[in-house]
């Protein structure tokens, strides 16, 4: 009854939200959410743009520079992280907010009880993409927007709230570092082939710090490969389930490398890190 109960919510949420969310043409991703202590932290900002992008959005970091068709902020979206009190669990729910705080869109919460503190957030906020997956999101060139808000839409936006470009050095997690002096069809250019590739690489795994190196998950998530750092910042000791090698950037690409059965293997992988 609990989980019929639940299937009801969602869809009517579903129903309820899906057109009012199709109104609006990107995303904004904040770097930190109000429960993290620095920026990009578990990194859940990663994870966010990359779902919002997958699940059909055009997506920003909040300190991303973008083009004067994006300067309306009442026509994007405002993505939120909300962290729920779980007992020995971890818990959120996502949102999507309008220019004005309201919330046009709030996911279904969920929890884990994984120990490990990074794989629980990340398991926890892609299964909270599930509800934002279902919207099967599709831009309608803001029609039922346009008609509530023209008149509103009218008025002199306070500059303080405007997005303007960033002229300071972009925090790692964007996927494109973009200098202010670039022209911005150049930035929306390479931003937009940096979402495409990211997308496309089927075996993309993405790199989390551990205390001597990092481990590398894939989007399930699940740990395929452990590093150990080395003496060298482009070399690490790699394990890969019962094997043993190395995994080392030649020509800006990570390769893993290791001896089976007396042969040596030299295999292209795709980190993020």
């Amino acid at each position: 009854m609990k989980n019929f109960f639940q299937f009801l919510v969602l869809f009517f949420a579903i129903n309820s939200f899906s057109q009012s969310v199709n109104d609006y043409k990107a995303v904004i991703v904040p770097l930190r959410f109000e429960f993290m202590k620095t920026d990009n932290q578990y990194r859940l900002a990663t994870i966010s743009k990359f779902n919002l992008t997958k699940a059909g959005f055009i997506a920003f970091y909040s300190n991303e520079s973008i083009s004067s068709e994006y300067n309306n902020r009442c026509s994007l979206l405002y993505f939120d992280v909300v962290k729920e009190k779980a007992f020995l669990a971890t818990k959120l729910h996502v949102v999507l907010n309008d220019c004005n705080g309201k919330s046009i869109f709030i996911s279904e919460s969920a929890y884990t009880k994984e120990k490990d503190t990074q794989l629980a957030y990340t398991e926890v906020l892609n299964k909270a993409f599930e509800s934002i997956y279902s919207l099967q999101y599709k831009y309608n060139g803001g029609m039922s927007l346009d008609r509530v808000t023209s008149q509103s839409e009218t008025r002199t936006i306070p500059s303080a709230t405007v997005i303007t470009p960033v002229v300071s050095a972009v925090v790692p997690v964007v996927a494109v570092p973009v200098a202010a002096i670039i022209p911005t069809k150049v930035v929306e250019k390479k931003v937009v082939e940096a979402k495409i590739q990211e997308v496309q690489i089927p075996n993309l795994l993405y790199a989390q710090a551990t205390d001597t190196g990092f481990q590398l998950i894939d989007s399930t998530p699940k740990i395929v490969m452990k590093l150990l750092k080395t003496s060298q910042e482009n070399s690490f000791i790699a394990i890969k389930g019962t094997i043993q090698g190395s995994l080392i950037l030649k020509d800006n690409q990570w390769f893993f490398e290791y001896y089976q059965n007396d042969k040596f293997i030299s295999e292209k992988i795709d980190v993020k890190f």
